[in-house]
């Protein structure tokens, strides 16, 4: 009995070590105020880069922006000379997890509650929403370590578990029983200190309806990732937000059932017109909802099997497993030009654009989901450069990124865009992304709420961890 009491003691003493390294170990430098200097800007706004700038960060704010000329630093500020650098708000992750692929061809989720909170951090997430839970309380208590300064993440705001009907295909999901069970399940988890939901493939558009006013009620939002409810039902009856855009609307497959999800989405999608009535009548009637769209572009070209270029980056973060896992299903997929991946993809970013054009508000994220090659993180970049390739411009990419997760969040007074007054949480940029997108990989600094976290230092400690924990 002495022997098991001082095993268990020292179980609990290592696991309490393992929730108290705080955030000290993964700083740049400990500094109240810095100013960035001769240092690019662009600010979210979607403004055109502004050049040889001068950020003034003090006590967690933005004290000022403006030329270097003219934009002394204040006595005693730790200067940072950053020509050749360029400062971007910090990203605002609207389609975020804290689970990733188990492998091995069984629909299960591990947590990565230890690596994905630092993969975040250190691409220049600084804030998150997980748009779906699997382990809400997992994610809720997560939240409160990194708002406690126990470990080093993004500011999260928690969606609550899935909102599925009959048919989830992981059992790690509750099943809803009725609408009165979508009502019970919002209030409980609204009590519980979620701050969205999502609705699944599978849910009733009576389920649905009763989730979406009883959330309504909290003054929560709703987003969905459907398959048995089409994008104008879902418009209809009061959803805020849509994952994935055109990929998954359903009300396009010949012969849907209502309530049903269809065996298939992607050929009826990839063949669209866009300037078809059908088609613009339902961005129109979308925009005129004002439902949000979230891309998530990166977690359908994994499925490719010639894009994206494997990074070694990648391959450090993952654990040998995972690494194993994703390759295995890259090298079965097909790839090229005439790939049926390419083809929706290039669908799906013709339909982003249409979207922001004729109006709607986009937002992004990584959904670090799929068959794994999308990791925290590394696919918020990769959203932002695949945006681009879709026909946006770099600062209007960084901007759907940035400035309108914050609009979406309600917290576009406080985060979203460099603005003097508004919290410092900023991006450190090597190169121009303005000129060369792909430079957004390209993190030396991340600031949240003023302060500098290293990237390097944050990616190192989850060397070959994602996946595994």
């Amino acid at each position: 009995m002495r022997t098991l009491f001082f095993s268990l003691l020292s179980v609990a003493a290592f696991a309490q070590g393992r929730f108290q390294p705080g955030v000290k170990p993964f700083l740049a430098f400990e500094a109240p105020l810095v100013a960035l200097t001769h240092v690019r800007v662009i600010d979210g706004t979607g403004a055109a880069a502004r050049e040889d700038q001068t950020v003034i960060v003090d006590h967690g704010k933005i004290a000022a922006v403006g030329p270097a000329a003219s934009t002394p630093a204040p006595a005693g500020a730790r200067i940072m000379d950053l020509a050749g650098h360029t400062v971007i708000p910090g990203i605002v992750g609207m389609h975020e997890h804290l689970f990733y692929p188990g492998g091995g061809g069984i629909p299960m989720y591990p947590e990565m509650a230890y690596s994905f909170p630092r993969l975040y951090l250190a691409s220049g997430v600084t804030t998150a929403r997980t748009a779906g839970s699997l382990e809400p309380y997992t994610d809720l208590n997560i939240k409160n370590l990194i708002e406690s300064g126990r470990m080093p993440g993004p500011k999260l705001y928690v969606t609550g578990p899935y909102l599925e009907g009959k048919g989830a295909f992981t059992p790690q999901m509750h099943e809803l029983a009725d609408a009165d069970d979508a009502t019970r399940t919002v209030n409980y988890w609204a009590d519980e200190g979620v701050t969205s939901f999502k609705a699944y493939m599978n849910i009733t558009r009576a389920e649905l309806k009763a989730a979406v006013d009883a959330a309504h009620r909290r003054g929560i939002k709703v987003t969905g990732h459907l398959c048995s409810i089409g994008f104008r039902e879902a418009a209809d009856i009061g959803i805020d937000n849509l994952e994935h855009g055109l990929l998954v609307d359903t009300e396009f497959h010949p012969g849907k059932h209502p309530d049903v999800c269809p065996p298939t989405t992607r050929n009826e999608v990839a063949g669209l017109d866009l300037n078809s009535a059908l088609a613009r009548e339902m961005i129109a009637d979308l925009v005129a909802h004002r439902v949000t769209i979230t891309s998530t572009l990166a977690v359908f070209e994994a499925f490719d099997g010639s894009r994206p270029p494997v990074e070694q980056r990648f391959l450090d973060a993952v654990s040998p497993e995972a690494a194993v896992n994703y390759l295995s299903s890259r090298a079965r997929s097909r790839g090229g030009a005439e790939s049926p991946t390419l083809t929706a993809l290039k669908k799906e970013l013709e339909f982003e654009y249409a979207f922001v054009k004729a109006g709607g508000l986009l937002i992004s994220g990584a959904d670090p989901t799929g068959n794994g090659g999308a990791l925290a993180g590394f696919a918020d970049q990769r959203n932002i450069e695949l945006l681009v390739e879709g026909g946006f411009t770099p600062v209007e990419a960084i901007q759907i990124a940035t400035a309108n997760g914050a609009r979406f969040l309600g917290e576009l007074g406080r985060i979203g865009t460099v603005t003097a007054g508004k919290q410092a949480d900023l991006v450190v940029i090597d190169g121009n992304p303005a000129a060369r997108i792909a430079e957004i990989r390209n993190v030396k600094l991340v600031f949240k709420e003023g302060t500098a976290y290293d990237p390097a230092k944050l990616l190192d400690s989850v060397r070959g961890q994602a996946g595994q924990r």
